[in-house]
């Protein structure tokens, strides 16, 4: 009563009371322009959300575990399996890790297997001990996976264990294979009617998934959240298409497909993809004649590789905490958090662990996994959620115009869409519009690769066949650009010494030191030996300071006012000592080009080119 008293007391604010008020406090500037924000998913995501946004949503009324599923497969629970991958050499070796692992907390198994079969004998040695009714049990390899299941199911039976109690799966995604390598190993019929041997095979298995729809592989080429989940949507439905065709009911296929995708940083958004593809999923399922509680997505999720980096790594547990936390808020059957430094080099026993506690965490001391769609009622993720379902429906019913997946991608527009966008990810990482901690931005300035690193990692990953049919889609990641040149001056500073670059602050206080710490902070992105200063009071006592640095690049830090003056005068007293750059955006810029100076440094600025043209300039190759 006390509370209902209190909010009669403030008259409601509508929407557009909120608007004038904001539009007020901007003081002439553009709403829109703002305060709105354009995504790569191609809609716009307001300031704020109210009640009145719910309205129109016809999935509100609905509870968990119920159709479409929007609010996750549980009624009760969000509970999730942690996953941990184990590269299987040698199978004994594997099964000792295995059970390891297992004591340390984690209830799946993901076998990357890299042999192209595996005898019934040491898929038996790689279980042992393992209790298949109580933990996940998943595999990745490329071929004997029909094998595998039948094996699979043979030791279960022999053991005693209830078929139905066997989980996880074999990762059979015939057209991830076919985007990454532009060809199917034999033809796409041979390849499709493997599928269902498999599918078939893994009857027995209810629980025991044989399709895979590979998500990650868009999101680690740079797609967008929307692209992902489309162009996965669209896969996913090639599948049952075919398998229909093939003589597979939807009761057979549905329960045999998951869905496997990489979660980016974009902390709501993720959220909002992983109900937004419940819900389609549910509808397209709907449409082969699947019953509603057939109609469930069921998913695997892991970190992204593409928003890691090389430089300054433990950034990336934060990144893979804040993916994790993601995901599993917006539901999922079970992630893998893929250890800091997976992306350049072999996982240690300290960076698995970090992983697996990453999830634990999570699960055991925040119970994540006790309340069942934690994000429900959020104005601002229900919005999400609506917003990317509708984008990415649209690319899914124009992949379907074009003749499903596989035509579309043949025809290089799933590879064309991704590029594009791709680019403007690119773009925005060099403009530092995308930052990535550590390596376009803040810097660890004293780091230095201490060892040779392989130029692999500064390359996209190329599993093109040489008999390709079409264009593949290559996985890289977003800092590699700027990786691959601040390796190229630690590799030239063992020789030749790291290039110096001197900051220059001079005149007003507050204008030269912002702007050191902005030049500071740009110049060391390529690993250039970066040294700021307290401030000169002339510029004969700068000129002296930075000559006797022997300073190869010395940066002009004052106000715009200033710098008409200051600027020709360091740039006259330095000409042929060292280059000359002017951090900011003066409007005398014109004028001081005229008196030589030519070199601008700003937050328009493309860091990336700009960087390596000083590289150049340097000698540095």
């Amino acid at each position: 009563m006390a509370d209902n008293k209190l909010f009669s007391e403030f008259a409601p604010q509508s929407t557009q009371e909120w608007i004038d008020k904001i539009t007020k406090d901007l003081k002439g500037a553009d709403f829109d322009r703002k305060l709105v924000w354009r995504t790569n998913e191609g809609f716009n995501v307001q300031p704020f959300y109210r009640l009145e946004n719910m309205e129109d949503k016809m999935y509100m009324n609905t509870y968990p575990g119920d159709f479409p599923y929007v609010r996750g497969n549980k009624k009760d629970n969000n509970d999730w399996f942690i996953r941990q991958d184990i590269i299987v050499e040698d199978v004994k070796a594997a099964n000792a890790k295995a059970l390891d692992v297992l004591n340390k907390g984690i209830d799946s198994l993901g076998f990357v297997l890299n042999w192209k079969s595996l005898s019934k004998d040491e898929l038996a040695t790689l279980l042992e001990g393992v209790y298949m009714d109580c933990v996940e049990v998943n595999f990745e390899k490329s071929h004997g996976s029909v094998e595998l299941i039948k094996n699979l199911q043979a030791i279960a039976t022999e053991k005693g264990i209830a078929l139905d109690k066997v989980q996880g799966g074999v990762a059979i995604d015939i057209l991830g294979g076919y985007s990454a390598c532009g060809k199917f190993c034999t033809s796409e019929e041979n390849s499709y009617n493997y599928l269902k041997e498999a599918v078939e095979a893994a009857q027995e298995l209810p629980n025991f998934k044989v399709v895979a729809v590979g998500g990650r592989l868009f999101n680690n080429s740079g797609s967008s959240i929307v692209e992902e989940l489309g162009f996965s949507l669209a896969a996913g439905a090639e599948y049952i298409s075919k398998l229909m065709e093939a003589g597979l009911s939807i009761e057979e296929i549905a329960p045999k497909i998951r869905f496997n995708f990489a979660t980016s940083s974009k902390y709501f958004m993720e959220i909002a993809k992983l109900r937004a593809g419940r819900m389609l999923w549910a509808y397209i399922l709907k449409e082969f004649g699947a019953s509603e509680e057939m109609c469930k997505m069921f998913i695997h999720g892991e970190t992204s590789d593409w928003n890691k980096t090389v430089y300054d790594p433990y950034v990336n547990m934060l990144r893979t905490q804040t993916e994790a936390m993601s995901s599993v808020l917006g539901g999922l059957d079970s992630y893998t958090v893929k250890p800091f430094n997976s992306v350049y080099e072999d996982t240690t026993d300290f960076s698995e662990r970090i992983a697996r506690n990453q999830q634990l965490l999570l699960k055991e001391e925040s119970h994540f996994g006790k309340i069942a769609d934690p994000a429900a009622g959020s104005y601002y993720i229900e919005s999400l959620t609506e917003s990317i379902s509708e984008e990415a429906w649209k690319l899914f019913l124009e992949v379907q115009e074009k003749g499903g997946y596989l035509a579309a991608f043949k025809a290089g527009f799933v590879q064309e869409t991704i590029k594009a966008t791709a680019q403007k990810r690119d773009m925005a990482v060099a403009t530092r519009k995308e930052n990535f901690l550590g390596t376009n931005q803040f810097p660890n300035f004293g780091e230095v690769a201490e060892k040779e690193l392989d130029a692999a990692l500064f390359e996209a990953e190329d599993k093109t066949d040489a008999n390709a049919e079409c264009e593949t889609l290559k996985p890289y990641r977003g800092a590699q650009a700027f990786e691959a040149m601040r390796y190229k001056t630690d590799v030239y500073a063992k020789e030749n010494g790291r290039p110096k670059v001197m900051m220059f602050p001079i005149g007003n206080l507050n204008m030269r030191k912002a702007r050191g710490q902005f030049a500071c902070n740009f110049f060391a992105c390529a690993g250039f030996d970066v040294e700021d200063h307290n401030g000169f009071t002339t510029v004969e006592e700068g000129v002296k300071f930075v000559t006797e640095k022997n300073a190869k690049i010395v940066v002009v830090c004052s106000s715009d006012d200033e710098y008409a003056t200051i600027a020709p005068e360091v740039y006259e007293a330095l000409k042929g000592k060292a280059t000359v750059v002017v951090a900011g955006a003066p409007a005398c810029a014109e004028e001081l080009k005229a008196k030589g100076v030519e070199n601008f440094i700003n937050v328009k600025s493309n860091v990336l080119e700009t960087l390596k043209a000083y590289q150049a300039d340097l000698g540095i190759k």
